[in-house]
């Protein structure tokens, strides 16, 4: 149902928000760590695109860590990709979710982070505070069978 509020210089639409999740409790995965992560992030790249362009993903959790979806924030260039703070933490907010883990990918196959990923981090970290939507951790993952992780390597702030 859409509602709009007429006033006597203009009309304002109402916004709905609503999120629909597609598997029942039994059915959800819960994330236990990096490794974790990184495999079910692995499973669902493009296999075509993970060594062609960046991409970045967010993995929505609820409080005890099972997934409630992935989504998809943005395809850029192949060096960088902008992940916009408002479409991540606004689809967390529409999701419900307690927690995040941040992904994305680097296309010339070297997963160490550079400065602009640990400044995204810190923000994305900071933003979830305010939030209260825990960023668990950021993974980079790339075409080879190799991932960095910013929460094991303790560079999560």
């Amino acid at each position: 149902m859409s509602y709009s509020f007429k006033t006597s210089a203009f009309t304002i639409s109402e916004i709905q928000v609503s999120y629909t999740p597609t598997m029942n409790r039994m059915e959800q995965s819960s994330i236990c760590g990096s490794r974790q992560a990184y495999q079910l992030a692995k499973g669902i790249w493009s296999k075509d695109k993970i060594a062609l362009q960046e991409e970045f993903k967010v993995l929505l959790l609820n409080r005890a860590n099972d997934v409630l979806g992935i989504y998809h924030v943005a395809s850029d260039g192949v060096a960088s990709v902008l992940a916009d703070a408002k479409l991540v933490f606004g689809c967390a907010l529409k999701a419900c979710a307690s927690a995040m883990i941040l992904f994305h990918n680097h296309p010339s196959g070297r997963v160490l982070p550079s400065a602009e990923d640990q400044a995204l981090t810190s923000r994305f970290v900071q933003i979830g505070q305010l939030l209260e939507i825990t960023v668990l951790d950021h993974i980079i993952l790339c075409h080879e069978e190799v991932y960095y992780s910013f929460a094991d390597e303790g560079r999560m702030g």
